[in-house]
């Protein structure tokens, strides 16, 4: 049997992931979690499951809190409304991100993808782990801003960029910029590269918003909706950015 433990602030949700999870013949629900302090308290004391089920906001803090204070052996396959933590959940075991809701479908390849990760013989390697997670890239498809008290959902494909301004990363929509919690070295490895380009030191940019592109004496880009500040490809780039456009 695979020991399986749930971390879940929301009872509903908790109790259909668990009954999701029993129609798996091979996963035992050992525990249900509810908090960063029950969490530290749990993983403390019990012996640690092989697979773990995590949302990522719960009401005392961020499930990543959990395991940077009491390191996990097991393999954890975070669910939660947003994506935008995927970077930071594959760099604590994570093997897989359900988006909710989950759908019967996307659990079940991702029960498959850990099995396919257990050793035959010995226990998780994380070097492995981490390999197997690259070949696999998981791509952000919306980001949560703060505005104020409230929170905003912005999709990835109403961004025209990505810029950094006074030590702030912000993303660019028709609308306005909001201020992100990434850094651009960050939004590299998780942004679609088919769709999203690092022109330069500062600004990653969207092939969907360009609007002209000037090549001399820069090759300089000029966006559908951007900041006030020009937008131009550095020297070393160049060849990298032609290529892309044309990938």
């Amino acid at each position: 049997m695979i020991k399986t433990v749930i971390i879940e602030d929301e009872k509903p949700a908790s109790r259909k992931l668990e009954r999701m999870l029993n129609e798996f013949p091979e996963i035992e629900v050992v525990a249900k979690i509810e908090s960063v302090e029950e969490g530290v308290a749990w993983f403390s004391e019990n012996e640690h499951p092989q697979l773990i089920f995590s949302d990522i906001v719960l009401g005392d803090g961020l499930s990543f809190d959990i395991f940077e204070k009491i390191p996990t052996k097991g393999f954890i396959i975070y669910t939660t409304a947003f994506d935008q933590y995927t970077l930071k959940a594959f760099k604590l075991n994570s093997i897989d991100y359900l988006l909710k809701p989950i759908l019967d479908e996307d659990l079940a390849v991702a029960i498959e993808k850990f099995k396919s990760f257990i050793p035959s013989d010995s226990a998780v390697n994380s070097q492995e782990i981490k390999q197997l997670i690259k070949k696999d890239k998981t791509t952000l498809s919306r980001i949560l801003v703060k505005i104020g008290y409230n929170l905003k959902i912005v999709q990835t494909h109403e961004i025209s960029c990505f810029f950094s301004e006074n030590k702030i990363v912000y993303l660019q929509t028709q609308e306005r910029a909001f201020p992100s919690d990434f850094t651009l070295d960050e939004l590299e490895d998780i942004l679609d590269e088919r769709k999203f380009f690092r022109v330069n030191r500062q600004f990653i940019i969207n092939s969907d918003y360009i609007k002209n592109i000037h090549t001399s004496p820069n090759y300089k880009v000029e966006l559908e909706f951007q900041p006030k500040e020009e937008i131009t490809v550095s020297r070393e780039r160049v060849k990298d950015f032609k290529d892309w456009l044309v990938s």
